[in-house]
């Protein structure tokens, strides 16, 4: 097959990426290695392609493991590159910690951050809630004469609207104009974001208008910011009214997703307002878009609160011919429901409904 030309060092790549992401993280090592057998040389891109892969694949510390292994044995020289992709890896795990000691110690290899590592540890720092530290490291970056790219602004925008600085949040929103950089969708989301945290719903609208008027936006993820606000400050009515203007909006892309409308049956369904929230799921299926398991949870668990079980079981069967498996707690709570008003036959029936669909190939829908 090698003489052939037919097995590559993409093959091996291919390979450990499939082990990998089956959490094998083993055999995808023992993958990489196996190149060496079919006499094909390891170079630097090919020990950063598997410390990738298996970052990706949300196996950190044996990415961790491995680099420190190729790094003492020197078989490798590890650059910015490998560095980069360890901290990304930490940082999609939450682990500041680590990020820190990685960092650390590719400033004492002699490497010089860019704006990929600082964007890095910026973000890692806004989702562990250390906005001054974030800043910290903005500023060093600044002095270090490294740009910032549109990202790490949008960051620092969204992490300090969030923890309702909305002054600073403003401040780097008006840096970054003036600095010339494209203020895309996400960056005036980060701004509405933070406009909505400090209660300030006049300006959010504000913006979303200024979005229209440079044409980029809003979209569906701006009214989702706006609504989840909305409904925090227990403005229910006002929700369904931009709930309502989504569904009317001409453009696709300020149509309601399916995060929208989980957004306004929990609404309602919080609300004791069963009839609403059926309105709702109605729509959306209308629209073609079909439910998650969430969903499902939310309204069921309200429509056996309000003792609507035949409904609840309607629902019921068909989350389950949807292939969704209904977690414990879910069907824990119509099996009472259900016991309460001496329906154990419907229980029985019920329950081996689901077993029969533990049996049955694993389908995945996202909620």
């Amino acid at each position: 097959m090698k003489r052939r030309g037919l097995l590559t060092k993409d093959t091996f790549a291919l390979i450990s990426r499939r082990y990998a992401r089956a959490r094998k993280a083993k055999e995808a090592i023992e993958a990489f290695e196996r190149m060496e057998k079919f006499g094909m040389r390891y170079e630097s891109n090919d020990f950063n392609r598997l410390i990738d892969t298996l970052c990706k694949s949300r196996s950190v510390a044996i990415a961790q493991e491995v680099f420190d292994k190729m790094k003492s044995s020197k078989r490798f020289e590890v650059d910015l590159k490998s560095y980069t992709m360890l901290l990304e890896g930490w940082g999609q795990e939450r682990n500041l910690l680590r990020v820190m000691e990685v960092f650390r110690e590719m400033k004492d290899e002699g490497f010089e951050p860019d704006a990929v590592t600082y964007g890095i540890i910026i973000n890692a720092y806004c989702k562990d809630r250390k906005y001054d530290d974030a800043v910290r490291v903005f500023d060093e970056m600044l002095e270090k004469g490294c740009d910032p790219t549109s990202h790490i602004y949008c960051t620092l925008i969204n992490g300090l609207g969030s923890d309702k600085r909305l002054s600073q949040a403003i401040k780097y929103f008006e840096q970054m104009k003036a600095n010339g950089l494209a203020l895309e969708g996400p960056t005036y989301n980060a701004l509405v974001g933070a406009y909505c945290w400090s209660e300030k719903m006049d300006e959010a609208y504000r913006v979303v208008d200024e979005m229209r008027k440079l044409g980029v936006g809003p979209n569906s993820r701006t009214y989702d910011i706006i609504l989840h606000h909305l409904i925090r400050a227990r403005k229910t009515k006002e929700a369904y009214s931009v709930f309502q203007r989504m569904s009317s909006e001409e453009e696709v892309s300020c149509g309601p997703t399916l995060s929208t409308y989980e957004i306004i049956v929990r609404m309602f369904c919080n609300e004791d307002r069963v009839d609403m929230a059926l309105r709702v799921w109605d729509q959306m299926k209308a629209r073609g878009i079909l439910p998650g398991m969430h969903m499902f949870s939310t309204l069921i668990a309200s429509m056996c609160d309000e003792n609507r079980l035949d409904e609840a079981c309607k629902h019921f069967q068909e989350m389950l011919d949807m292939g969704i498996r209904p977690p414990a707690n879910m069907f824990s709570k119509l099996k009472q429901s259900l016991l309460d008003e001496g329906k154990q036959d419907t229980v029985l029936s019920l329950g081996k409904k689901i077993e029969e669909l533990r049996k049955a190939p694993l389908l995945s829908i996202k909620s």
